[in-house]
């Protein structure tokens, strides 16, 4: 019964202030020419148009394949470099500077390279979203890595467990929040570099449209395509990300619960690892 009030009331707040956000934007509408602010109705119009156009759909599909096949490389390639650091503090250490660069390196630079390498090509797209993914990823990856009870790998060693099982249920329950946290952090920063890179380096997508309705001045279209691209992160985040995450940490309260009872001392610490380590070779 909490839970559910808990739910109506996060959604009034929602609606309430999606209201107030459509009342600013109409009374500022009002006040303002529509080339600089177009209006609600205006933009939903857009919107309407746009939706029943010859190539809305072969724009909105090859952005949605452009963002999810470099947010997909960017996982791969960042979950087992973290991986890789995590479990080699020499390696950990070789690598940093360069971790550092990658992280400091703009979208707009990666995009500029990519067009030099690629082309107008979904290449350079894909390229744009990996390097900017990839690193928060990686790094996520790396410092849950970081966070695993040593305590744990040695009693899943004394269990005889294989590494391939140990890291699946001694390193992955403590990877998977830094992975997941890392990773949405990542997808929404792919999404806003994609438009970058489609503006420069395609010839179809939401980035590429936008890009050719703002050079004629069509404000609505322009406020259309991004209210649809919102709208797009919105309904990823929602109804994959957070969904997947809940359902993958549900053994989070039970786990709390343990550890709330367990004492201070080393030899109650160590008995509720081995219980943990036990349930999680069981399952």
């Amino acid at each position: 019964m909490a839970a559910r009030e808990t739910t109506v009331g996060l959604v009034a707040q929602r609606l309430a202030l999606a209201g107030v956000f459509l009342l600013l934007w109409w009374l500022g509408a009002r006040h303002m020419p529509s080339f600089v602010l177009p209006g609600p109705a205006k933009v939903l119009a857009a919107l309407d148009t746009l939706w029943h156009g010859d190539t809305f759909g072969r724009d909105v599909l090859a952005t949605c394949r452009r963002v999810l096949s470099g947010f997909g490389l960017a996982t791969v390639a960042g979950t087992l470099l973290g991986l890789a650091l995590g479990a080699s503090r020499a390696l950990a250490r070789f690598f940093e500077p360069l971790l550092a660069v990658f992280n400091t390196v703009s979208s707009a630079i990666w995009a500029i390279f990519a067009i030099i390498w690629f082309g107008i090509s979904d290449a350079t797209t894909i390229f744009v979203v990996f390097m900017t993914a990839m690193p928060l990823i990686l790094t996520s990856v790396w410092q849950g890595a970081q966070a695993v009870d040593p305590q744990y790998v040695e009693l899943a060693r004394s269990f005889r467990m294989s590494w391939p099982r140990i890291l699946a249920k001694v390193h992955g329950p403590s990877i998977l929040p830094h992975f997941f946290s890392g990773a949405r952090l990542a997808f929404g920063f792919g999404w806003r570099v994609s438009l970058v890179a489609e503006t420069i380096g395609s010839s179809d997508g939401i980035g590429y449209r936008l890009r050719q309705a703002a050079d004629l001045v069509q404000t609505d279209q322009v406020f259309a395509w991004t209210v649809l691209l919102v709208g797009l992160m919105l309904a990823i985040e929602g109804g994959i990300l957070k969904p997947a995450e809940r359902r993958l940490f549900r053994w989070k309260n039970a786990s709390g619960a343990r550890s709330a009872s367990a004492t201070p001392s080393g030899r109650a610490a160590v008995a509720t690892a081995t219980v943990s380590i036990s349930q999680r070779t069981q399952g």
